[in-house]
């Protein structure tokens, strides 16, 4: 069963890339505490999660601090390698963190995994944003299908 609004976000050590490579985190810390956006992607790199999903958060950033938003972090199924490199590559610098679900557990604990075995991607993460508040979840946007509608962050954005 798919997380849901009133749920407590769980406590899953995932990755992020710090100075010293990669750095064990755990959610329910990183997303616990504050206004939190979390936004996940399939896949660093692909088309639709580096031409238009982390870069509209990149670009509305300063919109999402002034609607009280404290972090921003983005989420997949990626190495901490990967998702470093892909942060650094769309110059997110410290408005977003770059979390790595590196065996998809905070997927599965969430229950927004999907099989995409068809495509030679393994279990991944669906598509989704969601708006965490002290470690609850007051609002979730899957998408329904391939491309990007509810989750980009002009959609968090008329949410907040």
């Amino acid at each position: 069963m798919a997380i849901a609004v009133g749920d407590t976000i769980p406590a899953i050590t995932v990755m992020t890339m710090g100075p010293d490579g990669p750095t064990p985190v755990d959610t329910g810390e990183v997303l616990g505490s504050g206004k939190v956006v979390l936004f996940a992607v399939p896949g660093a790199f692909t088309p639709t999660c580096s031409d238009y999903h982390l870069p509209s958060y990149v670009i509305r950033r300063e919109e999402l601090a002034s609607k009280g938003v404290d972090t921003v972090a983005c989420i997949s199924v990626n190495d901490a390698f990967v998702m470093g490199a892909w942060g650094e590559a769309q110059n997110v610098g410290d408005g977003i963190v770059m979390l790595a679900d590196g065996n998809g557990e905070f997927a599965r604990a969430v229950g927004l995994e999907f099989d995409g075995s068809a495509f030679g991607l393994a279990t991944r993460s669906q598509r989704y944003a969601m708006v965490i508040e002290d470690g609850v979840v007051t609002a979730l946007e899957v998408e329904p299908g391939p491309g990007l509608t509810v989750s980009a962050a002009d959609a968090v954005l008329a949410l907040l």
